[in-house]
């Protein structure tokens, strides 16, 4: 018996139908009690004590309606959330109740089951009797459908239109999602690691109630740890500038304080001494800036978990400054890079993802990635689109990877790019190779897999021979002889390719190395061979495209070659970002920022100056230093001067100058020793 038939022999099935609010009573009419008493009367069963027996049904009616007094049972109830009958299923049943109330073979029927099955409960009783009276009112309820339907139709127009994505992804709502779209659950790391280990290995001993603990505002992105100080709000703020379009803008505001912080700050880093920056944080424990580059001190000294702490504590001071609107899922908020104040976050978001992708949390930093992109997806200042796919591939989101590539292409030409070239023709191969496809769409995946890596090859022939040595793979003798992938060709290569060829190589060569890609990249290789050698005019578009293209890269992508730290891409990096300064808090800032207040360092002679005495500026303009500070300053100054001068005095006056010992033995030998 299904699962369904149990659960109206045990009287459930109470409120499953749509909710008619006309119908809706907390109790019957005695018109409609005479009428349900003569719809369940039957002669055959008549006996001396159907009396009796039909006013204790009556009674205990009487009592389940009495029981019955509060209508909003009929909703939310998660029992019977899988029992709804929708209304195509009462379209397809049969009409002959409709036209003429209840019919003979309805009641036959019944009393068979009665007769077989014994005596059922009133509850179920109770919700026949009402599917009955409902069977006569189809014709009218077509009507209120429709309307519900255009309802429905409505909201998801609307729905659309705003930007809105629906959370069900059962509902098919993931497939009108935007590719920028993060799910919450995905931005905690323990999401994806209780998945791989079990919640048991990734908790510990950890019970959710726990002595002395203590309360944080709850955040999405990191959790507040009790190691950290206590917070207080550093001075950042969040403010709404405009909305266009469905699209939000908003950009961080620092407080005057804050401002002040910050010079100390660039002094400390002027400096090149980190003790002073450790000093500044213990008096402002949540300045941003400080966080970042105090955490590059800890990972260049190898501590890792450090350096990953305190990352986490800006993004929390962030995510506490955040605007009400400002929201981390919907892809529709937008951050302006320009802006200083604004850069600090993308950094650190940037830090926090790498950090959790070498953590082993793919998935995690997939969905940072996407954020990231959300912010400013127009310029992209931090070049998220080299690296989305490296991260898709990680958490093995082929699927997510071909669709972006799909819908992306036409308007920002992925590809151009060697990272897309390739990971898409790795996305389709390992697609080929799960088990759950059939053999027909296992055979057209693989063929497109070839196609895609074979137009790969021929368009970026320089990533073939760096991307074996680094996989550790002797090539070919037929392969390192040919001119195409030869030497000639490695050293012939534009810069700004060959920049994005390292990047790509560098960070994806443990992709490569498993033995069915290998097998699957030496097949191509040979193909491309064959048709290089045939004059395939793909070959020669190809070699122009590359001679046009890529003259000179933008400084966003030098900007995420520093931020990626890999070697292979940093040594390609052109003579006029090597030999500038890169501060790890702003590393090559935009040369259109847009300033709302003044930021500059002080230069080396400055500092000396300024240690000797407070008030100097080489500007010549006034410091933004409140008065009190520059009084206090010029009174210390000059006790300082004075205590100096009183020394300088006392030194002078008692030097006495001796004369030189006269020599008492003319005789001495000037070579013999005292």
């Amino acid at each position: 018996m299904s699962t369904r038939a149990l659960r109206r022999l045990k009287g459930k099935q109470r409120g499953q139908e749509a909710l008619d609010l006309g119908e809706l009573t907390l109790g019957e009419s005695p018109e409609e009690q005479a009428e349900a008493e003569e719809e369940h009367f039957n002669p055959a069963d008549a006996s001396p004590s159907s009396d009796n027996t039909g006013s204790t049904r009556k009674g205990k009616k009487n009592k389940a309606q009495k029981n019955f007094t509060n209508i909003y049972e009929l909703i939310g109830d998660p029992d019977h959330e899988g029992e709804k009958i929708s209304a195509d299923e009462e379209a397809d049943k049969p009409d002959k109740n409709v036209t003429g109330g209840t019919g003979i073979n309805d009641k036959q029927t019944e009393n068979q089951v009665q007769r077989c099955d014994g005596v059922t409960s009133k509850s179920a009783d109770r919700v026949k009797k009402k599917k009955k009276k409902k069977k006569t009112k189809v014709a009218s309820k077509d009507g209120e459908e429709a309307s519900s339907d255009n309802i429905d139709l409505l909201l998801e127009n609307l729905e659309q239109s705003n930007g809105v994505s629906l959370q069900n992804e059962d509902c098919g709502g993931s497939d009108r999602r935007s590719m920028l779209h993060v799910e919450h659950r995905n931005l905690n790391p323990e999401t994806e690691l209780k998945r791989y280990f079990g919640a048991r290995a990734v908790l510990g001993d950890l019970r959710p109630r726990q002595r002395n603990r203590h309360f944080h505002r709850s955040t999405w992105m990191t959790s507040p740890k009790d190691s950290w100080p206590r917070f207080t709000r550093p001075g950042i703020s969040m403010t709404l500038l405009e909305t266009k379009d469905g699209i939000q803008y908003f950009t961080f505001e620092h407080s005057r304080d804050y401002q002040h912080v910050q010079f100390k700050f660039l002094d400390a880093v002027e400096s090149m001494d980190p003790n002073n920056i450790v000093a500044l944080l213990q008096l402002n424990p949540y300045h941003i800036d400080s966080l970042l580059q105090l955490s590059d001190v800890c990972r260049i000294q190898e501590d890792q978990e450090m350096a990953r702490d305190l990352i986490e504590r800006a993004l929390f001071s962030f995510e506490c400054a955040f605007h009400p609107l400002f929201s981390l899922t919907s892809g529709s908020s937008r951050l302006d890079y320009l802006r200083p104040e604004n850069r600090a976050f993308f950094l650190a978001l940037y830090k926090h993802m790498m950090f959790l992708e070498k953590r082993g949390c793919p998935r995690t930093a997939l969905e940072y990635c996407k954020f990231i992109l959300s912010l400013d997806p127009d310029s992209d200042p931090l070049c998220m689109l080299l690296v989305i796919d490296f991260l898709a591939l990680r958490s093995r989101e082929y699927k997510y990877l071909l669709q972006i590539y799909q819908e992306w292409e036409e308007h920002r030409n992925l590809s151009q790019l060697p990272n897309f070239a390739f990971s898409t023709a790795l996305c389709h191969f390992h697609l080929s190779q799960q088990e759950d496809v059939d053999a027909d769409e296992r055979a057209k995946l693989r063929e497109e897999a070839n196609q895609i890596l074979q137009n790969a090859l021929i368009m970026f022939p320089g990533v073939l021979m760096p991307l074996l040595d680094l996989c550790t793979v002797q090539a070919d003798t037929a392969v390192t002889s040919h001119s195409f992938f030869g030497i000639k060709n490695q050293i012939g290569q534009l810069p700004a390719l060959a920049e994005l060829t390292a990047l790509y190589v560098g960070r994806t060569y443990n992709l490569w190395r498993e033995a069915p890609v290998m097998l699957w990249l030496e097949e191509s290789v040979k193909e491309v061979l064959r048709r290089v050698d045939a004059k395939d005019p793909l070959v020669e578009d190809c070699q122009n495209k590359r001679k046009q293209r890529y003259q000179s890269a933008p400084r966003n992508i030098h900007r995420h070659v520093l931020l990626s730290e890999i070697k292979e891409a940093t040594s390609s990096l052109p003579l006029e970002v090597t030999t500038q300064p890169v501060m790890g808090f702003d590393p090559l800032p935009p040369l259109d920022s847009v300033a709302s207040y003044i930021l500059q360092p002080p230069p080396t002679l400055s500092l000396f100056f300024r240690s000797l005495l407070p008030n100097f500026n080489l500007q010549g303009g006034p410091r933004l230093e409140d008065e009190m500070e520059v009084a206090r300053a010029g009174q210390e100054l000059n006790q300082e001067v004075n205590r100096l001068m009183v020394a300088m005095r006392d030194m002078l006056a008692n030097i006495r100058f001796q004369e030189p010992p006269r020599e008492d033995n003319p005789y001495r030998d000037e070579e013999e020793w005292d």
